[in-house]
């Protein structure tokens, strides 16, 4: 079936669009077969099929809101979390809050995944920015993924920065400086402050 990958899902994206709500929950159950199935071929051909579920798991028909976000989360343990973080970002700033809150819940899971090497080696600064981008985003549901993605992220930093050979106390408190240092080299004072507020025990800084 590799060869008709393309028009196998241009057939299923015209179904999740059709108005009949059986016909698109089946549509949204094949998409979540073929992105299972074929993860690696259809990264190149994702990015409509990416934006119907989305769109699907962000409307008011619970029956079909549940199955493409049960698609999104599956895909995001399918499909290797580098190239579908990078997939996932353009949609991050859409004007629609409820795909903003599926993207952000995607971008978690997907990060998760990652481990702390994982991590290091996408790069921090980038995921970081993702974060800051919907911890005060209008629902809840994207702030608690972005919540969830800075503790992972500061887990991670932790992990990878070298231990100086001091007391548990010294190195912990070394540690936490560099991460209130790397913040605040990365991003403005009130986003930096967004960051402290969830990994630093309420810890702020001057916006002056």
């Amino acid at each position: 079936m590799v060869d008709m990958l393309n028009a196998v899902v241009s057939l299923v994206i015209k179904a999740m669009k059709n108005p009949r709500s059986a016909l698109c929950k089946t549509a949204i159950m094949t998409s979540a077969d073929l992105l299972k199935s074929y993860p690696d071929k259809l990264l190149e051909i994702l990015d409509p099929l990416l934006l119907q579920l989305l769109l699907k798991a962000s409307q008011d028909k619970k029956f079909v809101c549940e199955e493409a976000e049960k698609a999104l989360f599956g895909m995001t343990t399918w499909i290797t979390p580098n190239p579908l973080l990078q997939k996932l970002q353009p949609y991050v700033t859409h004007r629609n809050p409820r795909v903003r809150a599926k993207v952000a819940m995607c971008i978690s899971k997907s990060v998760s995944r990652l481990g702390a090497d994982g991590i290091k080696d996408y790069g921090l600064e980038p995921l970081i920015q993702l974060a800051v981008a919907q911890v005060n985003d209008q629902l809840p549901e994207a702030r608690e993924a972005a919540r969830k993605l800075i503790v992972e992220l500061h887990a991670a930093y932790k992990q990878t920065t070298p231990v100086i050979e001091e007391s548990d106390v010294v190195s912990t408190l070394y540690q936490q400086d560099g991460w209130e240092q790397y913040c605040l080299s990365k991003l403005s004072p009130t986003a930096a402050n967004a960051i402290f507020r969830i990994t630093c025990n309420g810890t702020t800084v001057s916006l002056s």
